[in-house]
């Protein structure tokens, strides 16, 4: 089952974002054939980190929590808050595209 991810970031913590960006993208490439979407939450200027927006294949929600506990931006206290529901993909996706690499 997809489960979506909601992690909204502490105010202030750009710089510790940044410096574990590389562990929180290897940490996402391990489950790279069970990810449905990923991304930065930003504030309306596009730019201004706000969170991550994460939608995952896991078997339950045991498992779920538990990788989001392993995670590296939650192990350091990067998050707010998080919240994990239960996501059912109804619509193809048109939009939303990574840039070509």
């Amino acid at each position: 089952m997809l489960f979506a991810f909601i992690l909204i970031d502490k105010p202030g913590r750009g710089e510790l974002r940044q410096r574990l960006r590389p562990q929180h993208r290897a940490y996402l490439e391990a489950v790279a054939d069970r990810l449905a979407f990923a991304g930065p939450l930003t504030h309306d200027d596009g730019q201004t980190m706000l969170g991550s927006l994460l939608a995952i294949d896991f078997p339950s929600r045991d498992a779920a929590h538990a990788w989001l506990a392993r995670e590296p931006f939650t192990q350091a206290g990067l998050y707010a808050s998080t919240t994990v529901h239960a996501f059912v993909n109804l619509w193809p996706q048109k939009a939303g595209f990574a840039p070509a690499a």
